[in-house]
């Protein structure tokens, strides 16, 4: 069953650090089964909807998206983030 990793971005603070982590973050990510689905602004949001950056990436399973955040490559990616950005990070199986 496929699983979804949603990021929510509340804050992004250093954009050196947001291009230095996006750099390694997906060449990581899709190297370990990611499909990057979505990625940006809302077009639109209702309710309590924030207009906050959001990326959508599909992995084939909950452990994949696990394992994915967990390997040593993506932890690189985290590192070079640092308090660059403050975020929400979701792994959720679909249906």
């Amino acid at each position: 069953m496929p699983a979804y990793w949603i990021s929510n971005y509340r804050a992004v603070r250093d954009d050196e650090k947001m291009a230095a982590y996006a750099a390694l973050a997906g060449p990581a990510l899709v190297e370990a089964g990611g499909r990057f689905l979505a990625r940006g602004l809302p077009e639109q949001v209702y309710e309590a909807g924030l207009r906050e950056r959001v990326v959508v990436i599909e992995f084939d399973s909950v452990d994949a998206a696990v394992a994915a955040h967990d390997a040593p490559a993506y932890q690189e990616a985290l590192a070079a983030l640092g308090d660059g950005a403050e975020r929400d990070i979701r792994i959720v199986p679909g249906v």
